[in-house]
Formats: C-alpha cells, structure tokens, sequence
C-alpha cells in the first residue's frame, strides 16, 4: 500500500464546497484529507481573526463559540457522508439528529488551525454515528458524539 492509500484522500476546498451547502459565514470546514469512505475523515479549519463570531465572542479576547466547533465537526462529518455516499445536494441535506457528551477543553483562538478528526462508529443507509476530536497543535480542545442523516429538502 502506498503512503497516499495509508493516509486517505484529500478533499479540497472546491470539493467541500460542492458537498455540503453551508457557505460563509457558517461554512466551517476548508478543506479535508485522511479521508477513508464509511471510515473516518479530518477536516481542517483555519480560524482567522475576521470571522464574524469574535465580534462579540469576545471583544478584547476572541475566543471561538464551542457551538461552532462542535458544527466544525458536524460539517466535516458531513463532508464524509456526501463524499461516501456520493449524496446529490440538489434536493437534499445532511442534518444534525443528536449532539451526546459535547466537552470543551481549551479555547480556540484567532491564528489556530482547527484540525477535527471524526470517525464513524455506526452506519446504516442515509444515518451515520460519528464520534468527533478537535485538536489545536494536537492538543484536544473539544470532542463529541453525533448522529446525522440524509434528508430530502423538497427544493
């Protein structure tokens, strides 16, 4: 197997785009790599001091919502099941069905490069289980549990 088959695949920032609907100021996730289909995936964010949220979280000493990390994972888990399933996003969506065990262990801050390991842990047609890491200079800053499914939008 060769060191590329080893990692996974890369997706790109042009790719993400084309596999989730979220776009600025709620899309979260740049780009990804280790991709591995119904496995795992780590999508990585480059937190800059221009997003929106720091505005008002906080003024003085910006730190990122941990909302918005744990949709960091969500949309990267996201990426996962429309590259896996190779989900048509006209007409359809990939929803959040459950958030267990959300922890936040340390503030993540303008200038950190989010990288947001998640894997499945169980897959059934259009519904995945994932389990999700977020590291900052691979140090764990938040983790959680979350479903989501494949929904049709009626669009």
């Amino acid at each position: 197997m060769s060191d590329q088959e080893d990692r996974g695949e890369e997706i790109d920032f042009a790719e993400v785009m084309r596999r989730i609907p979220h776009r600025y100021p709620l899309l979260l996730v740049d780009r990804a790599e280790n991709y591995l289909a119904h496995t795992s995936i780590t999508g990585i964010k480059n937190v800059t001091h221009n997003e929106p949220f720091f505005q008002g979280h906080f003024p003085g000493n910006p730190v990122m919502p941990g909302v918005l990390i744990v949709e960091a994972l969500g949309q990267t888990g996201a990426v996962l099941m429309s590259k896996s399933l190779d989900a048509d996003v006209n007409g359809k969506a990939i929803f959040f069905m459950s958030v267990d065990g959300a922890r936040f262990r340390k503030p993540v801050r303008p200038g950190d490069q989010l990288r947001m390991q998640v894997v499945v842990v169980k897959h059934r047609g259009d519904l995945f289980k994932f389990r999700g890491e977020a590291f900052v200079d691979g140090k764990l800053v938040a983790e959680a549990e979350f479903a989501a499914m494949v929904v049709e939008t009626g669009l």
